[in-house]
């Protein structure tokens, strides 16, 4: 049946023509079936004209085919809209618009509306049409009402009929509402009752006011006049003695409802009101009963007892109920007897059917309700009397067509009513023969997500029923299995879908008449998940906060696919301005200064056209606590007070603390101090106050965030003065001379005090010595004792007082007098060597009786006296160590190798320190050196590097040579094997290395070595040439000096080709050790240049700079280290002092005057070639085969240095030209710092660098 049901509202909204199919909701094939009319809509059974309404539309709409006809009834006649101008109708429809014109009485009455066509005629239920009119109150003129006092009084308001709800006010003229109390209330019908009158009740202007809400209307009645008469004439007071007793007093009686039992019906669903007023003398009370039952929960009893009300009633609430109004005198009841009774309801809805010709139709109509109702049938809207049919036969509830044909089609209506209400329902009944007719269109395309459920569609419409089978094409047979489900209406259900479920579907109907099939397409989408769903949260107010939701989704809905924020299941709406909070990019929500609005549940949903998966995660805001409030000071005590508060929201920090603060107004007034604090589960503390103080207090909460906001602060509390609670702290005895004791201490605060007057009594006596203390009160908070034996033990207490009283009694402590400076230094001192850097010193302790004071510790001064590669003694920085308690050795770290030291250890004490021991001097052993400070690749040919370097600045022993170590690190992950040179000359400072591989990077590392080992290395890298190239190379660099015995400055003397002369302007050189730089200008006319000045043993950096020099741009660069000093007294033990080496020292000089006398006269004739002479015999093994002249040369001079002009320059040189003429001399820059050092590396191209200890001839070997 609901089958066919379906089948008929879809060919009656699809079959009126053949153009109409898209307003189906499934795409259907239109047919030309006939079809009954159908109502689709109506209006309401009751239908109200309100004055405010601007029209009232009478609705009927229903759908047929043919196209139904629509025709009225009124009041049970027929009625014609279209006679009537004044009505507004609508084109192809049934609907017609009352208007509002201010005059509807004519339209009031009972409405119907019938939609006919060839087949047959639906009809909807009567509409009642009420047009309400304007309540008023009658005029009337209203008698006063006289009655004596004691006696009831009703006021009638009978209001006038209108829309419901109505209510009832009773007032004065000047709108003051009548007192309604127990003797005194208003009734359901609107009454003012009375139960007693007193005089008071006297008034003139009682007036009663009806209220329409719904029209929203007021109406009043006439004023009316009550004299109430006192029973005490004489006495105009009423409220005199004995007044009460004057009234007659009786038992009670009701004034509402009359009689003992009345009877109430209602209907199921509506209030039920049971109201009983009773009058008598003392005022009667009200009490309800329900006989047999205790009254129900629902009951309200209202109106000061009188009225009793239950809302939605239903069959549990029918019954007996009881009021019962007693005074002292007696009582009045009545009962009410109620029934609850129920409009119709269906119990079976006749429903349309399509049968076939020739078969037995049974139509079921049947309805229950209180009292039963009534079924009426009716054929077309006509009484089914007046349709005789002679294979119909009637009963109370059902109809049956025996053996029907086609001429028993018709709309078949069944009424049930009873006094309560109507039921009408319509059922089409079709009697045909039809093959299959498929209404769902050919070749549907139909989407579905993995995992969800799709429905396709294939309505059947055929009389006898047709038989619905599904197929897949790439399947035998019809489908079966749990996730496969045909439905009655021919659609097909699957659940659970999956990707094997896409593909071509076909549906096959069939019955008697024939067959009829229709294919359909599925595609199945992948799902949308999030699979970074947002977490809850826990973010500080005025942070960041940000949710993160990323989701994967089917690629078709690529540019559908979309994510939306909720907060609290409300979208989230950006509107992209400075003022929003809220900021969405790429799924991710970004909420800026978060506060406390910001809180609550986010939801991310993300969707496609076809579904949507959700997350949800909580944003907590963290924030301090919001400040308690309602402080209480409770419970005074003088010194002690309760104080009680309600704390404050914790903003999701639970309340660890709260903070008790106090403030003050006589010592610091307007500052908060602390007082105490207690748990934050507390609303409450006991406070502990000084005495003499004005106080106030606030409490603030502390929660894992922070310190919340005070509260505001109480009511001013003062203590009364009290003696002192405490003495004084912190007591501190010090002795700044030998001979007194100075006494310090804390003093109490002001808040301390308790009370005015406040001074210390200070007494003090000698440890063990004195008996008797020596007492002195004092103000301040120091003391000083004079004339006390030095450092020697007191005794000492301090105790307050003020106006009130002393303090507790004091604690007792010790102390020493002043100290004086030890008088004796440690004996025993002793060093142990532990390496080279560090000893161990041991000392016999100081007695205590020579400490004078508390021992501080010992102190150990040293300083270095040389190193043992010098003969000559300075004394160096002293260095002290202090090593505090009392002990008898120490470590003494940091020592130089190889080295003399001096020694000495003394004691202290606060006075300061002793005298010091015996100086005891000790010798480091050797250890390695450090690194070479100066290590340069000076020249690069195609198989050969030159390498050039400084001895370190401390060999820390005697050097014994360098490791040098080599090897191949091209541009690969592998490195070549490391090489090793070992060289045992320790006077060399440049070394050649031979057969290395052309184009290739090297890493060269040097170690300087000493008898102990080598020290830390220093490393360059390379590369080689792809072709041997000229070098510009220097021949020798000597140095002299007049006697290896002195301090008598070295000179150095620079020969040069003239050749290559011209190249330079400056020359510049550094010490090494202290990071000098000098520069004097070369004088390109000479062949040779005076360095003048060097220091004995240093190490220097000489650079030849060019005449276009810029940014310190060098083309030669030498290291050279200046010979030390030789002592031969320390080697030979003071062999000068003995007659035959002074003798014989003074024939090496006249042989030496002699030989200097001969180099004079021959440098005179050309001293340049014996130069040249010597050259031959030492050759160069670096510049074998390259012309002499190319190369600037060094020598020195005989006698003494060759005086040449020499200039000093302070700050930079600028250059005069431009520096592009370097390019092609060099790879490395070394620049010069503010301080004229050199840093950093050479810039432009220049020759590279070597370097070579200075003894007369340079010392040169080759790999």
């Amino acid at each position: 049946m609901l089958k066919l049901l379906s089948i008929f509202c879809l060919l009656s909204s699809c079959c009126h023509g053949y153009s109409s199919c898209r307003s189906c909701v499934v795409p259907v094939v239109c047919c030309p079936v006939e079809q009954l009319p159908t109502i689709t809509e109506a209006s309401p059974s009751s239908l109200i004209a309100f004055p405010f309404d601007e029209s009232f539309p009478m609705t009927c709409e229903a759908k047929g085919n043919p196209k139904p006809e629509f025709w009225w009834t009124k009041n049970g006649e027929e009625f014609d809209p279209y006679q009537d101008p004044r009505l507004i109708k609508e084109k192809n429809s049934g609907t017609f618009v009352i208007p509002n014109t201010g005059n509807l009485t004519e339209y009031q009455g009972t409405y119907r509306c019938y939609a006919s066509n060839k087949l047959g005629t639906a009809i909807t239920e009567e509409v009642e049409f009420v047009v309400p009119h304007v309540p008023k109150f009658p005029k009337e003129k209203i008698d006063p009402i006289e009655v004596e006092e004691g006696q009831p009084v009703i006021l009638e308001c009978n209001p006038p009929k209108g829309i419901p709800p109505l209510q009832i006010y009773w007032m004065t003229i000047g709108l003051q509402h009548i007192e309604q109390d127990d003797r005194v209330s208003i009734g359901l019908n609107g009454d003012l009752f009375f139960s007693n009158a007193l005089e008071k009740d006297s008034h003139r202007d009682y007036c009663c006011f009806a209220a329409f809400p719904k029209i929203r209307t007021i109406v009043q009645k006439n004023a009316m006049s009550v004299i109430v008469k006192s029973k005490n004439s004489n006495n105009d007071s009423s409220s005199g003695p004995g007044h009460a007793n004057s009234i007659m007093e009786r038992e009670p009686s009701l004034l509402m409802p009359s009689g003992v039992k009345s009877e109430t019906q209602l209907v199921k669903g509506d209030e039920l009101l049971l109201e009983c007023i009773a009058e008598g003398f003392p005022t009667p009370m009200i009490e309800w009963l329900k006989i047999d039952h205790r009254l129900p929960d629902r009951v309200t009893i209202e109106n000061h007892g009188k009225l009793l009300s239950i809302d939605q009633v239903d069959e549990d609430d029918k019954g007996k109920y009881m009021c019962k109004a007693t005074n002292i005198h007696g009582m009045a009841v009545h009962y009410f007897d109620v029934s609850v009774e129920e409009p119709p309801q269906w119990v079976s809805e006749p429903e349309s059917q399509l049968s076939m010709i020739g078969s037995d139709v049974l139509i079921n109509c049947s309805a229950t309700g209180t009292p039963q109702p009534t079924i009426q049938w009716m054929v077309n809207g006509k009484p089914i009397e007046e349709v005789p049919a002679s294979n119909r036969k009637e009963f109370d509830d059902k109809i049956v067509l025996h053996k029907a044909n086609s001429t028993d089609s018709a709309v078949y209506q069944c009424e049930a009513s009873n006094r309560h209400g109507t039921l009408l329902a319509n059922a089409n009944i079709m009697i045909m023969n039809l093959p299959p007719m498929i209404l769902t269109e050919e070749g549907l395309e139909y989407s579905a997500v993995e995992g969800k459920v799709i429905v396709m569609h294939c309505k059947v419409f055929s009389s006898p029923p047709s038989a619905v089978t599904w197929n897949k094409e790439d399947s035998t047979g019809s489908l079966e299995g749990l996730r496969f489900t045909v439905h009655q209406n021919g659609s097909l259900e699957i659940y659970n879908v999956e990707k094997e479920d896409m593909g071509q579907y076909t549906c096959y109907t069939k019955n008697t008449e024939g067959t009829s099939a229709i294919t359909a397409l599925l595609d199945v989408k992948d799902p949308t998940k999030i699979f970074q769903a947002p977490e809850d949260l826990q973010v500080l107010i005025g942070t960041t906060a940000q949710l993160s939701c990323l989701a994967v989704y089917d690629n078709s809905f690529s540019g559908d696919f979309e994510i939306v924020w909720e907060k609290d299941d409300m979208e989230i709406a950006l509107n992209h301005t400075e003022n929003s909070g809220y900021f969405i990019e790429d799924g991710i929500l970004q909420i800026v200064n978060v506060s406390h609005r910001d809180q609550g549940m986010y939801k991310c949903v993300a969707s496609t056209p076809m579904d949507q998966d959700t997350a949800s995660a909580l944003l907590m805001v963290l924030d301090i606590p919001h400040a308690p409030e309602n402080l209480l000071l409770s419970e005074h005590k003088g010194r002690s007070v309760k104080l009680k508060w309600i704390p404050g929201e914790d903003h999701n920090s639970s309340t660890t603390e709260f903070i008790i603060e106090y403030e003050e107004s006589q010592w610091e007034p307007g500052t908060w101090r602390e007082l105490q604090r207690v748990p934050g589960n507390h609303g409450s503390a006991v406070l502990k106050l000084y005495g003499h103080v004005n106080y106030r207090f606030r409490v603030s909460g502390v929660n894992t965030v922070g310190r919340g906001r005070p509260s505001e602060p109480t009511e001013r509390y003062k203590t009364p003065p009290a003696a002192p609670d405490k003495n004084p702290e912190n007591i501190k005895i010090e002795g700044h001379l030998p001979h007194e004791m100075d006494i310090n201490w804390e003093p109490l605060s002001p808040i301390e005090h308790n009370g005015p007057g406040l001074e210390y009594k200070v007494s003090y006596k000698r440890q063990h010595v004195e008996e008797d203390w020596q007492e002195h009160l004092v103000k301040r908070h120091s003391f000083v004792v004079k004339d006390t034996p030095t450092f020697v033990p007191y005794e000492i207490r301090i105790q307050a007082r003020n106006h009130h009283g002393w303090g507790p009694e004091p604690k007792v402590v010790t102390g020493y007098s002043g100290e004086d400076f030890p008088s004796a230094a440690p004996d025993d001192v002793a060093v142990e060597v532990m390496n080279n850097s560090l000893v161990k010193v041991s000392w016999m302790r100081v007695h205590k009786d020579k400490l004078h004071g508390h021992l501080g510790g010992y102190r150990i001064s040293w300083w270095r006296l040389r190193s043992l590669l010098d003969s000559k003694k300075t004394h160096g920085d002293k260095h002290t160590l202090t090593f505090p308690g009392d002990r008898n050795h120490a470590m003494v770290p940091g020592l130089t190798p190889f080295s003399e030291y001096s020694l000495i250890i003394m004691t202290f004490n606060r006075r300061g320190n002793g005298p010091g021991s015996h100086a005891v001097n000790f010798k480091t052993p050797e250890g390695v050196p450090e690194r070479t400070p100066v290590f340069r690749v000076t020249d690069v040919q195609k198989h050969t590097v030159t390498l050039t370097w400084a001895p370190p600045l401390e060999a820390n022993g005697v050097l014994t040579g360098y490791l040098l170590e080599y090897q191949l690190i091209n541009n690969t992950e592998e490195v070549g094997v490391l090489q090793t040179v070992d060289i045992s000359n320790p006077d060399t400072t440049m070394w050649v290395l031979q057969n290395l591989e052309a184009i290739s990077r090297y890493k060269f590392y040097l170690r300087p070595c000493t008898r102990v080992g080598c020290g830390p290395r220093v490393s360059k890298e390379s590369t080689t040439t792809p072709e041997a190239r000229k070098s510009h190379r220097l021949r020798s660099f000597n140095t002299r000096q007049s006697s290896a015995m002195t301090d008598t400055p070295i000179t150095a003397l620079l020969n040069i080709r003239s050749s290559v002369c011209d190249n330079f302007s400056y020359v510049a050189y550094m010490n090494n050790r202290k990071h000098i730089t000098s520069m004097s200008i070369f004088n390109s006319s000479k062949t040779f240049h005076v360095i003048e000045g060097l220091e004995l043993g240093t190490v220097y950096t000489v650079r030849l700079m060019t005449n276009n020099w810029v940014d310190n741009t060098s083309i030669f660069e030498y290291v050279i280290r200046t010979r030390a000093k030789v002592s031969l007294a320390s080697i030979h033990g003071g062999i000068s002092t003995q007659g035959w080496f002074i003798g014989l020292m003074c024939v090496a000089a006249l042989l030496t005057l002699m030989v200097l006398i001969a180099c004079f006269v021959n440098r005179n004739k050309g001293g340049k070639y014996s130069v040249k002479e010597k050259e031959d015999l030492h050759p160069d093994l670096e510049s074998q085969g390259i012309h002499d002249d190319t190369f600037c040369e060094y020598s020195d001079n005989d006698e003494k240095p060759l005086k040449g002009s020499q200039h000093s320059l302070s700050g930079q040189i600028k250059a005069e030209g431009s520096g592009d003429s370097l390019v092609d001399y060099g790879d490395e820059d070394i620049q010069f710092n503010e301080d004229g050092s050199f840093i950093g590396e050479y810039a432009g191209r220049k020759e590279k660098k070597g370097s070579m200890e200075v003894k007369g001839t340079t010392n040169q070997s080759t790999a």
